[in-house]
């Protein structure tokens, strides 16, 4: 379709949206992640870090990183012709915390990134999906120079239930990104299912 027109005389295809949050602490790869996989180019609301914000933005492990995102990323993709996925990157420090309610309203399902040299900083939001029944799938950012550990060591570190999928992911690689992102849609339709037999049993 071009400019809502349809081509050879086929009607236009209304697609199915879904919408996607990108969750997990500061400087661990969000923007990075709806940067790499958007077909648009993603809006991105990041600002300079300043002085006045050391003491709350722990840049430890990060140093290089010098932007922060104040509100959200949005980014776009399209899967096929019928299904378009919208990204919705999450502000990663505690003092934006209060958007996220907003943000996951009618989301499918989200994406926490993790690193394992910070892997604390994703506790908050693996806590947040788990409290609101959102499904979720880890990707754990595997940053050069950083630890690798077998996916099972990672799993019991974050102490996650048997039933949500854990990948190790480079955030900069579309391939890797959608991976992970066709992973969280078929873990919220499993999920989805699984309710639906409960109901109906």
């Amino acid at each position: 379709m071009i400019f809502g027109r349809s081509q050879r005389g086929k009607p236009p295809v209304e697609p199915v949206t879904l919408k996607i949050l990108v969750a997990g602490g500061f400087g661990v790869g969000k923007t990075t992640l709806v940067g790499a996989v958007s077909e648009i180019r993603p809006l991105r609301t990041e600002e300079l870090l300043t002085e006045a914000g050391r003491p709350v933005d722990d840049v430890s492990g990060v140093e290089g990183k010098h932007t922060t995102t104040v509100a959200m990323d949005f980014g776009r993709i399209t899967l096929r012709e019928d299904l378009v996925l919208y990204l919705f990157g999450t502000p990663g420090q505690e003092r934006f915390w209060f958007m996220w309610d907003e943000l996951s309203e009618g989301a499918l399902g989200a994406v926490v990134l993790a690193d394992t040299r910070r892997l604390e900083d994703c506790f908050a939001a693996v806590d947040y999906f788990e409290r609101r029944s959102i499904p979720f799938v880890i990707g754990v950012n595997c940053f050069e120079g950083s630890a690798r550990y077998p996916v099972e060591t990672v799993r019991r570190a974050l102490d996650l239930d048997a039933d949500v999928p854990l990948v190790m992911c480079d955030a900069r690689d579309r391939e890797s990104v959608k991976e992970i992102l066709i992973g969280v849609v078929q873990h919220a339709m499993a999920q989805a299912s699984d309710r639906r037999r409960a109901v109906t049993t």
